[in-house]
């Protein structure tokens, strides 16, 4: 067992199935920077879980963790209800979705214009409230009616379940659930679980209720060809040892009033890390094929002429 966070001891773990177990692609649907097709090495299926009660959390210190940014990200989507990147460039700082700008600075019919589309933040909370104990509490942004209409790149942690548990102690838990379809895990895969940690506590607060378990189900999980070197690195770093938590303004109960500014996570000593693990570089795959009318036989031509 290793010192630092369970998200630590996590990453070892999963990086290591992958080494071990992956398989590599065929036809990637990215390329590197230079035009290089870029592989993924991938394993299927798995799940990472935190009884937050316990103190566990799924951030790591094998290396610094843009937290600020990732809570951002989340609000843009879920608050907001957003799919406008000037909003995410000029409230948040964040440009990283640029890529997928469909040409009028959105990204399309997906993540916030779905959550806006189908009222999916506003009725959850209502859900919980009027009806705790139901097992109906979700979280859908796979929406395929909405893909008929133009947009970036397909949600990929697109569903979240949650559940009211009345516990032996007295108190009542709010627990929740996120399904990732596609995770690039070691740029990130850690932020995706902080995020909707955070998303956890926010709800929970809203609502009434003490977050109590979080878990993570992914159905496929990527180490980039090029990320090889970084994951070995990864491995062989020895984790920082602390006790992150989540930290709310106590001044905000409304899920809609809550700032960047009001969320952070403390404990988490973010110069020792860097420190200790400085952050890695990662040569980022870039969507260059329409998955939508994606064709082996054309991809192999295609790299033949390459």
């Amino acid at each position: 067992m290793i010192e630092g966070t369970k998200g630590d001891f996590y990453t070892k773990e999963l990086i290591k199935r992958i080494l071990d177990e992956g398989c590599l692609d065929k036809w990637p649907s990215s390329t590197y920077g230079d035009g290089v097709p870029a592989h993924t090495i991938s394993v299927n299926h798995g799940m990472m879980t935190y009884d937050l009660t316990k103190g566990e959390f799924p951030i790591i210190t094998l290396r610094p963790i843009a937290v600020k940014s990732a809570i951002g990200e989340l609000l843009w989507i879920y608050q907001d209800e957003s799919n406008n990147l000037d909003i995410l460039r000029d409230k948040y700082g964040i440009t990283w979705w640029d890529e997928w700008d469909i040409g009028d600075r959105t990204i399309g019919a997906v993540y916030g214009e779905t959550i806006k589309r189908h009222n999916l933040v506003k009725d959850l909370i209502q859900d919980i409230k009027n009806n705790p104990d139901g097992r109906r509490h979700i979280i859908n942004m796979w929406q395929v009616d909405d893909f008929k209409d133009k947009h970036g790149l397909k949600p990929c942690a697109y569903q979240t379940v949650w559940n009211v548990r009345h516990g032996k102690d007295g108190i009542d838990y709010l627990d929740m659930s996120l399904f990732q379809r596609s995770s690039d895990f070691l740029t990130a895969g850690c932020i995706n679980q902080v995020q909707y940690l955070v998303f956890l506590h926010l709800i929970a607060r809203h609502c009434g209720y003490t977050p109590g378990r979080f878990t993570w189900f992914y159905n496929n999980i990527q180490i980039y060809d090029r990320h090889q070197e970084q994951a070995q690195i990864m491995l062989e770093r020895e984790p920082v040892k602390c006790n992150p938590k989540v930290w709310l303004n106590p001044e905000k109960t409304n899920f809609y009033e809550f700032t960047v500014d009001d969320i952070k996570i403390i404990d988490y000593p973010t110069d020792d890390i860097k420190a200790k693990n400085p952050q890695l570089k990662f040569d980022l795959g870039h969507e260059n094929v329409d998955t939508e009318g994606f064709n082996v036989e054309d991809f192999n031509k295609k790299k033949k002429n390459d």
